[in-house]
């Protein structure tokens, strides 16, 4: 049995866009800063190990403790795990900030600004992630998705040439404190707006955390077409991630570009996946969704490897093919995570998509870690070509395997000891429904 809220249209949409507003505010704050900040460490080294270390301290945090966290966010209040996290990152922001105004700011003291946030962010994806589908009618969560694929697109539009713009005009505390005033706007009404979730019987309550991990690690290994997609999205990442990350390096070192040449190149992406999300909003995708994601994969690849294919002469081209990765990112994410969050049972879903997420970036670090010193001998264009193909293997693989084309089919049983827990997440959310306002976290 499938158990998700059916809020009302009617009480829904205000306390929902009220939220979504602050978060898309302090969306932009990150996105300047980690604009500002990659451009620092990218002027200041000029290294593509470096760059490979920072994706590193970012993503390593969430793939080792992230199927922990989920067991976590399960047992807590998610409206208080989101609010602790962004408290967290602006406070972090805020002293990194005294450091660059000081004079006294290190490499490591970057690294570990993104270590923080990549801590936080680890809590606060999948609390936002598990309470989505409590918050929004089950027939809006792919809108949802695709608003949200939009909203990043479209803040990747404004934040490059504005990061830019404003490492001219000010100096990298000025951005940085930026970030901390629109944490605060995401936080404040998070203070005032609730935030549904699944109720525990008392007797599910007491079990321990480590009965909570358990469950969920046998629910998610019990559903082969998930696990399948978390072993495809890992090899992806192996070649693909470390393309992303060293996107500067590209822009300096093989077309000799500036910072308004990275601005450029992001400013692709975002537009890409505006026009992406728009075209999945009319044409709608295919009825199994996972038909169109993989769809949306086969084109990310082919946009890699288009990029891997430029000439430094090009690099118009280049934009071109940031475009295409972008128009195709959209179509491969929103609707794969909205058949994720329809299928998997509420209760679950903290644990489910911290899994997932902790299995498809496994390998990115494994990537990292080689793509660096390789990128600083051969050039980063090896891994664009490297990654692009994946994705094409990948997308084809997916329409041959049968447990990923019935993906939503799929209707993992719980484990004997969360049933009741089932049972009474069901009569909460359908009574939390009655009185409750849903609302979305962005971050």
């Amino acid at each position: 049995m499938n158990s998700t809220a059916t809020p009302s249209d009617s009480r829904w949409r205000k306390p929902f866009f009220t939220i979504w507003s602050g978060q898309a505010i302090s969306l932009l704050g990150s996105q300047l800063v980690q604009f500002a900040l990659i451009w620092w460490l990218t002027r200041s080294t000029g290294s593509a190990t470096v760059l490979a270390v920072a994706s590193l301290v970012g993503l390593l945090p969430q793939v080792l403790l992230g199927p922990f966290i989920g067991a976590w966010v399960d047992r807590s209040n998610r409206r208080l795990v989101m609010m602790v996290a962004d408290s967290l990152v602006a406070l972090a922001t805020l002293l990194l900030a005294a450091l660059f105004a000081l004079g006294w700011v290190q490499i490591w003291h970057v690294y570990l600004l993104m270590l923080v946030r990549s801590v936080a962010g680890g809590f606060h994806y999948p609390a936002m992630q598990a309470s989505t589908s409590l918050m929004v009618p089950k027939e809006h969560l792919a809108r949802v998705q695709g608003l949200n694929q939009m909203l990043h697109g479209g803040l990747n539009i404004l934040s490059a040439p504005l990061g830019a713009l404003l490492l001219e005009l000010l100096d990298v505390q000025g951005v940085l404190f930026i970030d901390v005033f629109t944490a605060l706007l995401a936080v404040a009404p998070l203070f005032f707006i609730p935030v549904p979730q699944p109720q525990r019987m008392p007797e599910v309550a007491a079990d321990g955390f480590w009965q909570d991990f358990r469950g969920g690690l046998r629910y998610a290994l019990g559903w082969p077409g998930l696990v399948i997609i978390g072993v495809m999205a890992a090899l992806i990442n192996l070649l693909l991630a470390p393309a992303s990350a060293l996107i500067p390096i590209l822009v300096t070192q093989h077309f000799n570009g500036q910072a308004w040449q990275l601005a450029w190149m992001q400013t692709a992406s975002g537009v890409g996946v505006i026009a992406g999300g728009l075209a999945l909003g009319v044409w709608g995708g295919f009825r199994r969704r996972i038909f169109t994601s993989l769809v949306g994969l086969l084109g990310i690849g082919a946009g890699s490897i288009l990029m891997g294919l430029t000439p430094a002469s090009a690099f118009l081209l280049g934009v071109g093919a940031m475009f295409l990765v972008g128009f195709f990112l959209p179509v491969a994410n929103g609707p794969l995570l909205a058949a994720v969050q329809a299928t998997v049972e509420p209760a679950m879903q903290g644990r489910v998509f911290t899994l997932i997420g902790s299995v498809s970036a496994g390998m990115a670090p494994v990537g990292l870690l080689i793509a660096g010193p390789v990128a600083d001998r051969l050039g980063v264009l090896t891994w664009y070509l490297l990654g692009g193909v994946m994705c094409l293997l990948m997308g084809v693989l997916g329409f041959c395997i049968p447990a990923v084309v019935h993906l939503e089919d799929h209707r993992q049983p719980f484990p004997p000891q969360v049933d009741a827990l089932t049972l009474e997440s069901t009569l909460a959310s359908a009574e939390a429904s009655e009185y409750e306002d849903p609302v979305i976290h962005i971050r």
